[in-house]
């Protein structure tokens, strides 16, 4: 059993160092972007698709060692939103606290993952319809 356990726990601490270690990518910006004015395009971890920032260690060691990136960067929500999912987890999964750096964690998924303006794409302009 505690042979398991710390194969695990070194399987989390190898996954952490080689996420937080990953070079960063950024989207480039078009012609009509790039401008003096265009606020900077976050740079996004490759191997986890999240935005890097001084927080983004934070993220890893406590989100990613139990799921995968993608639940992150799938969903939105507000603040309290992403307080509430934390809290669900710590009641129902067996996630530990957060203690201090449980601002920190809703402060940067706040600010990534939040809700956004545009949803769904627009409608298809379909000007003939046909039977099938």
């Amino acid at each position: 059993m505690k042979i398991k356990v710390l194969i695990i726990l070194s399987g989390i601490i190898i996954i952490t160092l080689l996420a937080c270690e990953t070079e960063p990518s950024s989207v480039p910006l078009t012609e009509e972007e790039n401008t003096p004015d265009t606020l900077a395009v976050p740079e996004v971890n490759e191997a986890t698709g999240l935005v890097m920032d001084e927080t983004f260690p934070l993220i890893i060691a406590h989100c990613t060692s139990c799921h995968s990136a993608k639940l992150i960067t799938q969903n939105r929500a507000t603040r309290d939103g992403w307080a509430s999912m934390i809290d669900w987890m710590q009641a129902t999964q067996g996630l530990w606290k957060f203690d201090d750096h449980e601002p920190q964690i809703l402060d940067y998924l706040a600010k990534y993952y939040g809700p956004t303006e545009s949803g769904r794409r627009e409608n298809l302009a379909v000007e003939e319809w046909y039977e099938l």
